[in-house]
């Protein structure tokens, strides 16, 4: 089957006559993948629901549906600005008597009606037969109990995803696409026949017992029936106690719950920074209690030190100008006595001339000496300038910054104390999420107690047809029909044998392509290495390289979502149908690796035809850059809605 054209009118948001392309060949080649981007609210989800419309009509499963009746259905879905008729038109492509043909499923109404009217064309011609056989006729094509496995959305796989065992509708579609609901079928016409030939044999006190007995069996089973409805109801229930429980705790923790209840600690912490910042500013306090003020004055203890140093200087040319002196005439005395001539003496008298110039020159400052410091007073300011004070400025700097970030983390903890909730508000957040707890735990009780009213009723049930079955051999006389009865049971008996033999075969082939689907969106071999399903309630199991299971609880929110669309494609492959695939929200909560990966492996091999209905913030620029680079993309649209009129447009093109 291949989608060609869906033709809205007046439907929901789309107002006018709006015509959308969905053949998966552009430029004659084939692409897969029909894109289709809206913002929320803006008529993603009544696009898959008109495809189910056209295919079902009062059947469809359509999520605005809820508790209305067809009529109010069909009226609600009416433009509301619009007064003409309301049109669904639908064109694809199947094999009729071995020929490709087109059909065209269309559907019209109007406000006030009670029923639409359904139009079937055959190749642009009317066919009354099939459109009065429509139903049983699509049942072939696309079973309505299989259509979720390929009409799906992103919450229905984030829920099989969350769930250990698939709801009861999953495990029905499941059945239905794997072929196992024959047998049972078959099983059920088998004692529908034995029951016939029974009354046929019995006399009419054995009638009587067998009716009564068949009669307490058909108001067992209705009573499964009713516990069954109720179950279904009883878990939507636990289902809303737990997201009112959800929301109650996410408000107690956004409205400072969490904070109000850790106060104690906060103000602690508080009390704590604020005694280790004073010990911070005690310790500063003693530092300015040394020589670490004399960091201000660094220049003038530079120029004292100066100072200083030339005095010193001028003070030991002063005590040895005199000795100098005296040495130098004796020197020039002993050279006169010597061997040397009057040049040589002159050029000695000289060089001493000039050495006794610079100490002269020592005696004559510019500055007259003020200070007088000696030796060890020099020594000492040398110490500050050149160790303590160095020493003394990197300690400081790093006991402010120390101080800093104290000061910092108080003023944070301050803030978050000041954003707690006030003990009349945290009360009333407190006793809030206390009461959905408690209506959760309702609710849950209430739902095991249902379930086990199901067990009881089901072992009811066996037994009254034990009962029956166990009456009638010794009741009905042993006549030609005997035989009948004899080899049904031997049937029912091979029946069984068959389903088990037929579900072990298709489920060991649904695990091999399901562990291979799941490997290859992983893109982790290392991961899982098999999965196994369970054959009386599908549980899925996994197993590493050594046989070990995995719990499902070590797998991501992503990495279960993935195994869930791989156990979709998994039935998808298995069946060998032939059928597209549509997916609202395609990607929801995955994170950038598991998207790339489904992008990448997913989207262009799910089906020959994939429809993707998704926010900017699903397939964003780079999935949507990296589906055209695989040359995946046959159309793009962007559902343009606009929020004054409440419409919506179908535009050519994606966001980017």
């Amino acid at each position: 089957m291949i989608l060609r054209e869906l033709v809205l009118e007046n439907f929901g948001p789309y107002r006018g006559r709006q015509v959308v392309d969905l053949t998966p060949d552009a430029d004659e080649e084939v692409r897969p993948i029909i894109l289709f981007g809206g913002m929320n609210g803006g008529g993603k989800t009544t696009f898959m629901d008109a495809i189910r419309l056209a295919f079902y009509g009062q059947r469809a499963q359509c999520s605005t549906w809820g508790n209305l009746s067809y009529p109010d259905f069909l009226a609600q879905a009416v433009n509301r600005h619009s007064e003409g008729k309301t049109r669904i038109e639908l064109a694809f492509e199947e094999i009729l008597n071995n020929q490709l043909v087109v059909f065209r499923i269309t559907r019209t109404w109007e406000k006030g009606d009670s029923k639409d009217t359904l139009s079937i064309l055959v190749d642009e011609w009317p066919d009354r037969a099939l459109t009065n056989t429509w139903d049983e006729y699509i049942e072939n094509l696309l079973p309505l109990g299989i259509s979720n496995l390929f009409l799906f959305d992103g919450e229905q796989v984030k829920e099989l995803a969350e769930l250990d065992v698939p709801p009861p509708q999953v495990k029905e579609a499941i059945q239905s696409l794997l072929g196992l609901e024959l047998a049972e079928k078959l099983g059920e016409d088998l004692e529908v026949l034995v029951n016939r030939k029974r009354k046929q044999l019995a006399n009419q006190t054995t009638l009587s017992n067998l009716e009564e007995i068949e009669n307490k069996l058909n108001q067992q089973k209705a009573q499964l029936q009713e516990a069954k409805d109720k179950q279904t109801e009883l878990q939507k229930t636990l289902d809303r106690a737990h997201e009112s429980h959800r929301l109650a705790l996410e408000n107690f923790l956004s409205e400072g719950g969490k904070i109000a209840s850790q106060r104690s600690q906060l103000e602690r912490k508080i009390n704590d920074l604020k005694a280790n910042a004073e010990t911070q500013r005690e310790e500063l306090r003693e530092m300015a209690a040394g020589v670490l003020p004399l960091a201000l004055i660094t220049p003038l203890l530079n120029n004292a030190k100066q100072q200083g140093e030339t005095e010193l200087e001028y003070q030991q040319a002063l005590m040895t100008q005199e000795a100098v002196k005296e040495r130098d005439r004796a020197l020039l005395d002993y050279l006169n006595q010597l061997a040397i001539s009057a040049t040589e003496v002159d050029k000695i008298s000289a060089f001493l001339k000039e050495q006794d110039q610079s100490i002269e020159a020592k005696l004559n400052p510019e500055t007259p000496p003020y200070l007088r410091p000696d030796q060890d007073t020099i020594n000492q300011l040398n110490t500050i300038l050149d160790h303590q004070l160095p020493s003394q400025l990197k300690e400081l700097q790093s006991k402010l910054e120390k101080l800093e970030n104290i000061t910092a983390e108080i003023d944070n903890s301050d803030r978050e104390l000041a954003n707690a909730a006030s003990p009349e508000v945290y009360q009333k957040l407190e006793q809030d999420v206390q009461k959905e707890q408690e209506k959760r735990a309702q609710a849950q009780a209430d739902y095991e107690a249902g379930q086990r009213h199901l067990n009881e009723l089901e072992d009811k049930i066996k037994k009254t047809q034990q009962e029956l079955e166990h009456y009638s051999q010794q009741a009905i006389d042993q006549r030609n029909n005997e035989h009948i009865i004899q080899s049904a049971g031997k049937v029912q008996k091979t029946l069984e044998q068959f389903k088990e033999k037929l579900t072990l075969k298709k489920l060991n082939k649904l695990e091999i392509e399901v562990t291979e689907c799941f490997r290859y969106l992983l893109h982790k071999s290392d991961l899982v290495h098999r999965v196994s399903i369970d054959t009386n309630n599908f549980r899925l199991s996994l197993f590493d390289t050594e046989g070990k299971p995995i719990p499902k609880h070590r797998l991501s929110a992503g990495e279960k979502q993935l195994l869930a669309i791989a156990f979709l494609w998994g039935l998808a492959r298995v069946s060998h149908r032939q059928l597209p695939i549509a997916i609202d929200t395609p990607l929801g909560r995955l994170d950038s690796s598991h998207r790339h990966n489904l992008v990448e492996r997913y989207f262009p091999s799910a089906s020959h035809q994939v429809i993707l209905l998704s926010t900017d913030t699903e397939i964003g620029k780079q999935e949507y850059e990296q589906l055209q680079h695989q040359d995946a993309i046959a159309h793009q649209y962007q559902l343009e809605y606009d929020e004054e009129t409440g419409e919506t447009r179908v535009k050519n093109g994606y966001f980017f």
